[in-house]
């Protein structure tokens, strides 16, 4: 099925996957460095994907024939985008970061509307994404003070808005250009290639790591990689149907950071539930609801005339 609700069903999937993510990453970091972990986490997705994408043969001639798209993808996604992202967040405050993260839906319609003639900002989506914003703005301001007072600081946020740019752009790409490609060996070849880049790389930039690691840590690495694994193909694979506009797409993100914040009040000891926190939640949650309304109610009546 194909349709707007399941299109919608399968983004909130993928979305509260992606929430699981500042969680594990946080109990990952603690015992390793950014790129070598992130690296490392791509690779191991990456492997996961390739036993249900094609058989062997096919799988290379596709890449092959394909090697354009998947060398776009690997270095504005998997590459510029998680390089920038992780590198930026160590440079502000973990507030402010996640609110220039979560500001990635706007970066993305705006990206969509330059590079896609179908994909306008419209009113709702302008609605939704203002909503949107202010709720991640609340969640994070309950989470820990916004600051912004170096110039190192402003330099981590330019990093991660080029990250979301990188990532919105990419997304793009997939909906224009990727239609005829597997999306399972799209993401699988893509987070291959961009971890392997990030890990060998880690080593001249990060140093070299020794000794054993707690089951924490792997536990924490192996959900990592099996929850990109199953997001991200999901993804490329809703990006490629006939009629979804990227924008839109992309609004359900805002869903991350609800969630997120949920799972680690529940894991990480120090997080803790507040009243702006919660504001933000449910700001969020009014607007994609509207939003979803608002969608249905325009796709029953296309369907109807």
């Amino acid at each position: 099925m194909k349709s707007k609700s399941n299109t919608i069903l399968w983004a909130i999937i993928a979305c509260l996957l992606w929430s699981t993510a500042y969680a594990g990453i946080k109990l990952g970091l603690q015992f390793d460095t950014p790129f070598h972990f992130a690296g490392a986490r791509f690779i191991i997705a990456g492997l996961m994907i390739i036993p249900f994408a094609e058989k062997p043969a096919l799988f290379i001639r596709t890449v092959v024939e394909n090697w354009k798209l998947v060398t776009t993808i690997t270095l504005l996604q998997f590459l510029g985008n998680y390089a920038l992202f992780y590198k930026g967040l160590t440079f502000v405050p973990g507030a402010l970061g996640a609110v220039i993260v979560g500001s990635q839906p706007l970066v993305t319609a705006v990206v969509a509307s330059i590079m896609i003639d179908e994909d306008k900002l419209s009113r709702k989506k302008i609605v939704t994404i203002i909503f949107g914003i202010s709720g991640v703005i609340l969640i994070s301001a309950g989470r820990q003070a916004l600051k912004l007072g170096t110039i190192i600081e402003l330099v981590g946020v330019l990093m991660i808005l080029l990250g979301n740019i990188a990532t919105a752009t990419s997304n793009v790409i997939v909906s224009l250009k990727g239609k005829n490609i597997n999306p399972l060996v799209l993401s699988s070849t893509s987070m291959f290639l961009g971890g392997l880049i990030l890990y060998i790389i880690s080593g001249p930039i990060e140093g070299h790591h020794h000794g054993s690691l707690p089951l924490q840590y792997w536990l924490s690495l192996l959900w990592l990689s099996f929850m990109a694994a199953t997001a991200f193909s999901i993804w490329f694979k809703l990006l490629q149907r006939p009629g979804v506009k990227v924008s839109e797409l992309n609004l359900w993100k805002f869903i991350i950071p609800v969630v997120g914040a949920i799972l680690s009040w529940l894991l990480i000891p120090d997080e803790h539930p507040e009243w702006l926190t919660i504001t933000g939640m449910i700001i969020i949650t009014i607007s994609l609801i509207m939003f979803y309304r608002n969608t249905m109610e325009v796709s029953n009546k296309l369907q109807k005339s």
